[in-house]
């Protein structure tokens, strides 16, 4: 390398790394800032329930998300999935148990009976949701078998009629997304807000 190649070494170098930089501030200005407040603001201004949390407003007052499960524990309402959470949305977490391990089959077991004498309903019959954590530990919604099965008790602890337990229950139930992923689903926050309703 001869002497001006050595000189020019430097300045190339130099020219890279303000080259780099830049491209760095502009990426994180449009892609990092921009592009989320401009996202945020269509989302705010076309979607503003669901852009805000999807907040539920009973009696005028905010109750809870219908994105965020609830520990629902009395007979007169329906329950939602166990947590591993404690139903905490800042620490969502699954149970982290494999499906070989030991205490994750006791666990369900445990479950299986607690919920079968719960729901006055045989063993065999629990739905599987009701026995497994989910993954973030703070799902709002069972599956259309989970609720079924507890409309016996609900009805029972409310002293209405199981027909329009059922009722509100078909009413609160959501389809597969557009029609064809996933099973259809029931919002526990949701159902137990029209059960008290209709009171």
């Amino acid at each position: 390398m001869d002497i001006a190649q050595q000189q020019d070494l430097p300045v190339a170098t130099g020219t890279l790394w303000r080259a780099a930089i830049a491209l760095m501030a502009i990426t994180l200005g449009l892609f990092g800032f921009a592009y989320s407040l401009l996202s945020a603001g269509i989302d705010g201004a076309l979607f503003p329930y669901h852009a805000n949390g999807s907040i539920v407003i009973h009696d005028g007052k905010p109750v809870a998300s219908e994105l965020v499960g609830q520990p629902f524990a009395a007979p007169g309402y329906f329950h939602p999935r166990p947590s591993a959470a404690k139903y905490d949305p800042m620490n969502a977490a699954g149970s982290n148990l494999a499906r070989t391990n030991p205490d994750l089959r006791k666990q369900v077991e445990g479950l299986r009976g607690e919920i079968a004498r719960r729901d006055g309903i045989a063993p065999t019959q629990v739905a599987d949701d009701l026995l497994t954590q989910s993954g973030s530990g703070v799902d709002p919604d069972i599956s259309v078998q989970a609720a079924m099965q507890q409309i016996a008790r609900v009805a029972r602890a409310r002293g209405v009629p199981e027909a329009e337990v059922r009722r509100l229950l078909d009413a609160n139930t959501s389809a597969p997304q557009f029609g064809i992923f996933g099973p259809a689903r029931v919002n526990v926050v949701r159902l137990n807000l029209a059960l008290d309703a209709r009171r």
